[in-house]
């Protein structure tokens, strides 16, 4: 897993998986692998699926070529509201996109570095799945 600085400034945790590393073989695997993580975990709550891939087809926009589909499964950790910044950090997203020999899994850092670990390891763990 790399860390990048997307736009000078979000911290973004990529992990690039080739398709032979992992058993799952389409994004919605992924997706349902995640939903159930986030259930399963006593404070996160599953929000929703977004279709990235078919929002921006339906609207004309443009797509990378290599992409071939890319979904995010949106979520959120808040267990507590300590001041009104907090909520421009929240919810949090797992960015998932297939590409021809591989899946890209992406997200931006969480502000508490316990639930960051957690995100790190639901990730990993796909790896060997």
């Amino acid at each position: 897993m790399t860390k990048s600085t997307l736009l000078e400034k979000y911290p973004v945790h990529t992990l690039q998986i080739a398709k032979d590393e992992t058993s799952f073989t389409t994004v919605n695997e992924f997706v349902t692998y995640y939903k159930a993580k986030i259930e399963a975990h006593p404070i996160a709550t599953y929000i929703a699926e977004f279709d990235h891939y078919a929002h921006t087809s339906s609207i004309g926009g443009a797509i990378n070529e290599n992409i071939l589909s890319a979904k995010a499964v949106i979520f959120c950790f808040g267990s507590q509201i300590p001041n009104t910044k907090i909520l421009a950090a929240r919810p949090r997203s797992f960015a998932i996109v297939e590409h021809k020999n591989e899946f890209v899994v992406e997200f931006m850092e969480a502000p508490n570095e316990k639930l960051q670990v957690v995100m790190q390891d639901w990730t990993k763990e796909i790896v060997s799945n």
